[in-house]
């Protein structure tokens, strides 16, 4: 069966709309992945954090896509450090960009928002710290359990402490997987160990 001369066309239209909108997006993203490596550099924020800012970038293009590479980068990793146990000042990230300082907080607390309402469960956090110090799944199981035990005193904390605390009291507290939970984490062994204090077992 022949295709009408106007299908045709109107096909190769939207293939071109599609390819189009998929180069848009890579350079999009290729634009703000370098300014996060560049700002990451001059800041010196851990990997942690950075991989946080990356993931906060492709979870939530669209919230961001419409704004400048510079002030995304900033306002992502500004957020991420955050969310990783390591806030920095505002002015830190400044110093390091010409992002306009209005635009960085409007993303930024767009980001807050839309984060708090989406907010990963905690047994997230768990697994992917156990996958990181190679911890077997039953010890994952275990923190998982300790910290349903204490719901309450989660509230508002930041997770990635929590989880590592619950997987270090799960682990028997081994001495030497504490620097790693901690370092796993982008936390200190300090914080863990005043977290895994406040657990009940």
């Amino acid at each position: 069966m022949a295709v009408k001369p106007e299908h045709g066309v109107r096909w190769r239209r939207l293939a071109k709309f599609h390819r189009d909108a998929l180069h848009g997006y890579e350079r999009r993203l290729s634009a703000i992945g370098g300014e996060l490596k560049r700002i990451r550099e001059c800041v010196g924020l851990s990997q942690r954090a950075v991989e946080e800012a990356e993931a906060l970038v492709k979870r939530y293009f669209d919230l961001v896509a419409s704004f400048p590479p510079e002030v995304v980068a900033v306002a992502v990793l500004w957020t991420a450090a955050k969310a990783a146990g390591a806030p920095r000042p505002l002015e830190d990230f400044l110093k390091c960009s010409k992002a306009e300082e209005r635009r960085v907080r409007k993303v930024a607390w767009r980001l807050k928002e839309v984060v708090k309402l989406g907010r990963r469960p905690i047994e997230d956090y768990v697994k992917t710290l156990a996958a990181r110090v190679n911890l077997p799944a039953p010890v994952a199981k275990a923190a998982v359990d300790i910290l349903e035990r204490n719901r309450r005193l989660l509230f508002g904390k930041n997770p990635w402490v929590w989880a590592a605390a619950a997987l270090w009291l799960a682990s028997l507290k081994r001495l030497g997987l504490l620097k790693a939970l901690a370092e796993a984490a982008g936390t200190t062994p300090t914080s863990i160990r005043n977290a895994a204090n406040r657990l009940k077992v």
